[in-house]
């Protein structure tokens, strides 16, 4: 197995998000761990016979001050050209880089500089908006930007014109995990010395009549709280009976400590393991006793050389779906066995919903605000849990102080894919 230099290792120098909680990493910590939720009533269309009609969505400006507006961040001409999760993409990496300050100019460092921004499904409302234009209007009226503005890679690739990142470009395409992914793909690069710097994550902007009614015909969607947005997300709860759809993206920057030190960055957290899997099980679901996970969760702790005792948090992947909690429960227990309530394990969807191919990354930046923090976020909603959860910390319902040296956040996919990330504190 591949691992980093301890003498040298891996570390986040530069973090961005855009969530259902509000636009920028201390924004969003702030609302998250003061028990805020992002799922509001589905405004982007008309959700009358959709089963769900709720949403985890990414809050407009003119509505919230610390929410998104694309002209922030984007040139007014090329707005058009771009669906939101692109849009969302460039706002999170605009943050992300600016913390970092990671601007490269030099032929050399622009080709040192990867660019791996997952999604999950990309510009699916552009897809239904072109559907929709050729039966009412005819093909002909379609826009030219229409294949380039819902091509999945198309995040990576505005953000590597953009910047003239001209290293490896990727773009995982692994469902909810694609983003975890991107970040172990960009961990990779820098190891083998393909790249000296990672601009890493995912980006999501599905909410939309395909992927809500897709969903909801698979009974996937939450649908006894619409009338009560706030409390629909419930990991680990008796009460939960689906996962909400929501959207977002979330940037990190990662290079080796070596290489951040000499250019005067402030590193955030060691980026110390990854691990993946898959399932080989079912297209959606995981195996109940999640043995695919469990081999994700031990890689990425062999490659990080840390013992299953020295974690104090783990960022569940956890969506609010009763089978899919109880199989990350299920894995956890078996990896951390004999650990309980002295292991926190909490669910930051209960707060924003699952942002799918975005939901890695988002919740990589949450796991490592934890360890700078000294502060776990809660899993809201969480008034009945199912008793094989219970026994760990599930942290339910107030963020709790906590200090902590090594986190691991997980993210699992269709497909039967897996990914688990660690992360130590500096």
């Amino acid at each position: 197995m591949l691992k980093p230099d301890p003498s040298d290792p891996i570390v986040v120098t530069g973090m961005g998000v855009v969530c259902p909680l509000g636009v920028g990493v201390p924004t969003m910590w702030e609302r998250l761990t003061a028990g805020r939720s992002g799922i509001v009533q589905n405004d982007r269309f008309d959700t009358t016979g959709f089963g769900a009609s709720i949403a985890g969505l990414v809050p407009a400006k003119a509505n919230d001050p610390q929410g998104f507006d694309p002209i922030d961040f984007i040139d007014g001409k090329d707005v058009k050209k771009m669906d939101l999760f692109i849009q969302y993409a460039i706002g999170a990496a605009t943050e992300a880089l600016n913390q970092a300050n990671w601007h490269p100019t030099s032929p050399e460092d622009q080709a040192a500089t990867a660019t791996i921004i997952g999604s999950g499904v990309g510009g699916s409302p552009v897809m239904a908006r072109a559907v929709e234009t050729i039966n009412t209007k005819g093909a002909r009226r379609l826009s030219p930007f229409t294949v380039p503005s819902f091509l999945a890679n198309l995040a990576a690739g505005w953000l590597s014109i953009l910047h003239g990142f001209r290293g490896p470009i990727g773009t995982p395409v692994t469902a909810c995990a694609a983003s975890a992914q991107a970040i172990g793909d960009g961990m990779r690069l820098i190891m083998t010395g393909e790249a000296e710097v990672a601009v890493v994550g995912g980006a999501e902007g599905s909410v939309d009549p395909i992927s809500v009614g897709g969903f909801a015909a698979s009974r996937a969607l939450a649908t006894t709280f619409n009338d009560r947005p706030q409390e629909a997300s419930r990991p680990f709860d008796k009460g939960h009976d689906g996962f909400v759809l929501a959207e977002g993206a979330a940037v990190l920057v990662i290079e080796k400590l070596s290489h951040a030190k000499a250019r005067g960055a402030t590193p955030l957290a060691i980026l110390a393991g990854y691990g993946t899997s898959a399932d080989a099980y079912h297209l959606t679901s995981g195996s109940p006793d999640g043995a695919g996970a469990q081999v994700a969760m031990r890689n990425a702790l062999t490659m990080a050389g840390v013992d299953p005792s020295q974690i104090g948090y783990v960022n569940a992947h956890a969506t609010s779906t009763a089978v899919g909690d109880a199989a990350e429960i299920a894995g956890i227990s078996a990896v951390f066995e004999g650990r309980g309530k002295d292991l926190a394990v909490s669910s930051t969807k209960s707060a924003t919903g699952h942002m799918l191919g975005a939901a890695g990354a988002f919740e990589a930046v949450v796991t490592v605000q934890a360890l700078r923090e000294g502060v776990l976020p809660p899993t809201i909603n969480l008034n009945d849990p199912e008793e094989v959860a219970d026994k760990f910390n599930l942290v339910p319902n107030v963020a709790q102080k906590a200090q902590v040296d090594y986190a691991l956040s997980n993210s699992f996919g269709f497909g039967g894919v897996n990914a688990a990330l660690v992360f130590g504190r500096i």
